[in-house]
């Protein structure tokens, strides 16, 4: 259980800024086609499957990842803004009960041929969730790169 000092406010965010050697519109195409996020999502040495996408304001999305001991953790949302090539806006949950449901924004600028990324997730229960999560996608981030440059 955790005490007054663990918990964080709803609204406290967690915020990665990256920059990738890709134009936007390949940086956006690795969010939301299948064929492309299956091959970086989820952290270090796991693996993702069955990434299905309804890119569309109240489209639905989900996805597993398994890790490399074989654990799957399956997640979930619904699309509620997509601009391409320069924003798109998201529930995310995972699939368990009483799962926190949270709200991921991205956007992307052109930055002389790179991309700026700007990741931001909202909607915490506590500092720990935040804390792990931004372990976790900081690890998928690390995996994008390589990735992008594949491409």
């Amino acid at each position: 259980m955790t005490g007054p000092s663990d918990s964080a406010s709803p609204r406290e965010e967690l915020v990665i800024t990256r920059l990738f050697d890709a134009p936007r519109s390949l940086v956006f195409k690795a969010w939301t086609e299948p064929e492309h996020l299956v091959r970086w999502l989820g952290p270090k040495d796991f693996t993702a499957s069955v990434v299905r996408l309804d890119v569309r304001p109240g489209g639905a999305w989900s996805a597993v990842i398994t890790s490399p001991e074989g654990k799957s953790y399956g997640m979930a949302g619904v699309y509620q803004e997509v601009a391409p090539p320069e924003r798109l806006v998201f529930t995310f949950a995972w699939e368990e009960d009483e799962a926190e449901e949270m709200l991921i924004t991205l956007t992307f600028a052109e930055r002389g041929g790179r991309t700026e990324m700007i990741f931001r997730q909202a909607g915490f229960r506590s500092t720990e969730s935040r804390d792990s999560h931004r372990e976790g996608w900081e690890e998928c981030f690390d995996r994008l790169p390589p990735y992008l440059a594949q491409l």
